[in-house]
């Protein structure tokens, strides 16, 4: 291989060649070709030698210098000039320079010239692998069309022109399938950087792969007029899809669904007859969740904000047909929502009501020393605990029809009595597990509190700082109705994760583990005004 002597021109119409081949830039060729020959050189001047290979991008003139640093004392020959020699080259030369001494063309030989092609194919195939991973990037979201190239143990291999992307066996759709020389269409969803080149996933099963095939069906998703706000998946089976009109004068499931479904049964076609319930979005919770749970009708939803759950009352006949077969009508409204949805029928509510009705009453009867009839018309007034009653306004109390002024107050006298009682009795439970007075200043634990926690070995600031949130309140494993409850040590006391979290931090702050947000804060703001002034 005689690369010095070679055409200038071939130079540039090599590297030119490469370049468009492997879509890369010109100037990366040239430098792999560079770098190439000035590795071959090496082999012929020396591996110390500092050899360097230029190829002018406009002529293709190749120049072979090597570099010398200028020293007092010369103790590397290949790398190092004395100043009496630099000054030869260059008469201004000063010690520290670096000159350059242009080296005569040679031949390379088979070694050198094999060695020189590894290292061209090297670094254009890095060069290739960046610019794939530059360009798919990018593309993260979007549905890109390919070829099946092969299909290795269920997972699919898709040519995608300038790149090779993988759909695994759990991104495809169930009981589909694929083989080599097949169209498809998928999802990209994840893009890696890795040893050996860009690693492009793609996904059939990805709910937004249904949201860009709507996208690509229907104009008003591409133009912005219709939104899709959600999606939920069974892959093959069954799929929500929640979308909203900007435009009053656009209905966006009729938008979705075309002319005689023409739209829809595009998406159903290419998910292989996956069926799709398109449900209008709405702001309001409750509304969204009772479109949701379509088909089924629903009577009645409660929402519980604080442990992001909710109850969906419904007529008797359509629990079945509300909860899907093997749950899948819940599930999805579940994911769709972003809500645990609890249903019950109409029977199974008014049930609960009545035993709710009846417990509550019962407590009533006992902790207040009052027959049924009065038990009855508290719990009938909606007060829900011995608490409410105590602290009520006295008058709320008179005005519940069969009770006077006289009697309300009696109740009422009655009802702090009783907490008084309960709230002496756990005092002494407390000191008898040797639970430290301290922790009473953390706000938010109440007397009852202190005593769950001290059967759980937390009876010091310090064992209470040293407390997770899971540990106070517990935690759900999944989402959806299916859900694992793990019970906490505040379990039963209605305490939620925001006041369990800040009852953690609070002791840490009285333990002295931490700095209180507002002095810290303070600090700062002190520190800042000192610095302005000074």
């Amino acid at each position: 291989m005689a690369v010095v002597s070679a055409n200038r021109l071939e130079l540039l119409q090599i590297a030119e060649a490469v370049a468009r081949e492997k879509v890369i830039d010109r100037s990366i060729v040239i430098d792999a070709m560079e770098e190439a020959i000035a590795k071959a050189a090496r082999s012929r001047y020396g591996a110390e030698t500092d050899v360097h290979a230029e190829i002018d991008p406009k002529t293709g003139a190749l120049r072979l210098s090597r570099h010398l640093v200028v020293v007092d004392e010369v103790e590397n020959d290949a790398r190092e000039v004395t100043l009496e020699q630099a000054r030869r080259y260059n008469p201004g030369a000063l010690v520290g320079d670096v000159i350059s001494d242009t080296l005569p063309p040679f031949d390379f030989g088979r070694v050198a010239a094999q060695s020189a092609k590894q290292v061209i194919v090297q670094k254009v195939r890095d060069a290739e692998r960046d610019r794939q991973f530059d360009e798919y990037k990018d593309r993260i979201g979007e549905v890109v069309n390919g070829l099946v190239k092969r299909v290795e143990y269920g997972n699919v291999i898709v040519d995608l022109g300038r790149g090779e992307g993988i759909v695994r066996r759990d991104e495809m759709i169930p009981r589909e399938t694929f083989r080599p020389g097949d169209r498809i269409r998928s999802y990209l969803f994840d893009v890696r950087r890795e040893v050996r080149g860009p690693q492009i996933f793609l996904s059939r099963s990805h709910p937004q792969f249904m949201a860009k095939l709507f996208g690509q069906e229907v104009p008003e998703i591409y133009d912005g007029i219709v939104e899709v706000k959600a999606v939920a998946r069974d892959p093959g089976s069954r799929a929500k899809i929640a979308v909203i009109s900007r435009d009053g004068s656009i209905d966006p499931v009729g938008a979705c669904v075309g002319m005689r479904g023409s739209r829809v049964q595009a998406v159903v076609g290419e998910l292989q007859g996956e069926k799709i319930d398109i449900i209008p979005w709405s702001e309001d919770q409750a509304t969204f969740i009772v479109n949701a749970l379509q088909p089924a009708e629903v009577v009645k939803v409660v929402l519980d904000e604080e442990a992001d759950r909710i109850e969906v009352v419904v007529p008797d006949d359509q629990l079945s047909l509300a909860i899907g077969r093997r749950g899948q009508n819940v599930r999805l409204a579940s994911q769709l929502t972003g809500w645990d949805i609890d249903i019950l029928t109409e029977a199974e509510e008014s049930e609960r009501r009545q035993k709710e009705f009846a417990e509550r009453t019962a407590v009533f009867m006992e902790a207040l020393d009052v027959d049924e009839t009065v038990g009855q018309l508290l719990a009938a007034e909606g007060f829900r605990n011995v608490e409410e009653i105590a602290y009520v306004e006295p008058g709320e109390l008179a005005n519940i029809q069969g009770l006077d002024e006289e009697s309300g107050t009696e109740i009422q006298a009655r009802a702090q009595d009783h907490l008084a009682r309960v709230e002496s009795e756990f005092d002494a439970k407390r000191q008898e597990l040797g639970v430290q007075d301290e922790l009473r200043e953390i706000d938010g634990i109440t007397t009852p509190m202190l005593v769950a926690l001290g059967e759980n070995d937390v009876k010091t600031i310090e064992d209470l700082a040293g407390c997770a949130t899971d540990d106070l309140v517990g935690y759900t494993e999944g989402r959806g109705p299916e859900a694992k409850r793990h019970a906490g040590y505040l379990d039963g006391f209605e305490v939620s994760r925001a006041e369990a979290e800040a009852m953690v931090m609070a002791a840490r702050v009285h333990a002295g583990w931490i700095e209180a947000p507002a002095e810290a804060d303070a600090e700062a703001e002190t520190s800042e005004d000192e610095a302005a002034t000074a």
